[in-house]
């Protein structure tokens, strides 16, 4: 009877430690913010749960916060500014896709703080040398416009690098956060 009991123990941790695996590779994972290039929409040691399941059946759109391997030390949490085909370009503070003015609402909390610009002018052609976002490449920035390591300096981000979508900021619990977009 006891050794029946054992057996039962050790089966269920061994398919919870399945499940967990399972989980955290193919699914979701979790990763801390490091730095302040996506403030104030993500501060320095926020913990994030990243769907990497959501992009194998639904396309990237614009405004996703995403996490990509920037290299083979490193991964980045930006934002998507543009997606293959897109015309970018911001003038006077306001960011331009495809000719046409789009508000990014949320960059709003450090307009309100500062009165300098929050990004310099630029076209794509000017940082990339790209009149247009190539087929399978994606642009992206850092709302800490001033502080962000991105697309700017580093050139497209191959599709193929993204990680997945930031579903949920967790930590600190008084962050919790679901929505990332505008």
């Amino acid at each position: 009877m006891r050794k029946i009991k054992w057996i039962s123990v050790i089966r269920i941790v061994c398919i919870s430690l399945i499940f967990v695996y399972i989980f955290r590779s193919y699914l979701f994972a979790s990763y801390v913010v490091n730095g302040k290039s996506m403030e104030p929409t993500l501060h320095d040691g926020n913990l994030l749960m990243v769907n990497k399941v959501i992009y194998d059946v639904t396309a990237i759109d614009r405004f996703d916060v995403i996490v990509f391997r920037a290299n083979e030390q490193e991964d980045y949490v930006k934002r998507v500014i543009g997606k293959p085909g897109d015309h970018i370009k911001y003038r006077n503070d306001v960011l331009y896709l495809n000719g046409t003015e789009v508000e990014e609402s949320y960059l709003k909390p450090f307009r309100k703080k500062y009165a300098t610009p929050l990004t310099e002018d630029f076209t794509l052609q000017e940082v990339t040398g790209e009149t247009e976002v190539p087929e399978g490449k994606l642009f992206v920035l850092g709302d800490h416009r001033k502080r962000s390591y991105d697309s700017r300096d580093i050139g497209f981000v191959d599709r193929e690098t993204v990680i997945g979508k930031v579903d949920i900021r967790y930590w600190p619990i008084s962050e919790l956060n679901f929505q990332f977009i505008q």
